[in-house]
């Protein structure tokens, strides 16, 4: 399969995004905690840097699949929650659980 054909496969598109390192945790974290602030998700996630969480949190909000609510104006303050698109990916996470479960 060559690399244009590889993202005409939706199991590639999937993983391509899914597959980001602590793109799936923090997806974990908004499923199971439904809504989180920054600081929440930075003591979760031990051993995230902020940058690297700051990215994702802004990459899963441009693809639709997490929103930023603020909560406070001064200082802006912000929390997060799944979308509807983003709560479409529990099942997918729930495999990933079941198989770790069982086999990791």
């Amino acid at each position: 399969m060559t690399e244009r054909n590889v993202f005409n496969c939706p199991v590639a598109r999937t993983a391509s995004f899914i597959g980001t390192k602590w793109t799936a945790l923090i997806l974990r974290d908004l499923l199971l905690k439904k809504v989180c602030r920054y600081q929440e998700l930075l003591l979760s996630l031990e051993g995230i840097p902020p940058n690297t969480l700051s990215d994702r949190l802004k990459a899963l909000e441009g693809e639709g699949i997490v929103e930023r609510r603020i909560y406070e104006q001064h200082p802006p303050r912000a929390e997060y929650v799944l979308t509807a698109k983003g709560q479409a990916l529990a099942p997918l996470l729930k495999a990933m659980r079941d198989w770790g479960q069982k086999y990791g």
